[in-house]
């Protein structure tokens, strides 16, 4: 068992900066980020005996943290419909001014990529975010090539439309 681990344990240390900045683009939120991370990465600890040789790494642990997401989004889903948002207790007392310029760049640019449609955000942080190709892209989502190409254009346009909008403040 611990072989397992070490040899999982290697080949997530090198992902784990994609991942965290894949998670953030699903998420908009660094913590929820990290939750994901983390809970992808104790699934893909568990199910290692699955993973195939010869496939890559990377794309198994995107797909788990995509579909971990997607449970979570449906999980939150059916609590919202019971709940107060999560945002009302914590805006309770919060200063809003950002620490720094950058941080107010990066909110803003997380914030806007957090409004756009699920499958426009996933396959613009995927694409624009990590690098990854447009056939791997497809490869990981189950995607045509079309698809992905159609709903970048989408969400890269939604993007620079709100940042226009944005910049008019």
């Amino acid at each position: 068992m611990s072989d397992n681990h070490d040899r999982f344990a290697r080949l997530f240390s090198p992902v784990y900066p994609r991942l965290r900045r894949f998670a953030h683009g699903l998420t908009g939120s660094p913590a929820d980020a990290d939750d994901l991370v983390q809970n992808a990465a104790e699934r893909g600890m568990n199910k290692f005996a699955q993973y195939q040789e010869g496939t890559r790494f990377d794309s198994w642990m995107f797909r788990i943290t995509r579909n971990l997401w997607i449970d979570t989004t449906r999980a939150r889903g059916r609590r919202d419909a019971r709940e107060l948002p999560e945002a009302a207790g914590l805006a309770v007392g919060h200063d809003p001014r950002p620490a720094t310029e950058a941080r107010l760049d990066l909110g803003r640019a997380m914030e806007m990529m957090a409004r756009l449609p699920a499958e426009q955000r996933e396959v613009v942080a995927l694409i624009l975010l990590e690098g990854m190709g447009y056939r791997e892209v497809a490869e990981l989502l189950d995607l045509p090539i079309g698809t992905v190409s159609s709903r970048l254009v989408r969400g890269r346009k939604a993007l620079l439309e709100m940042l226009g909008e944005a910049t008019n403040d």
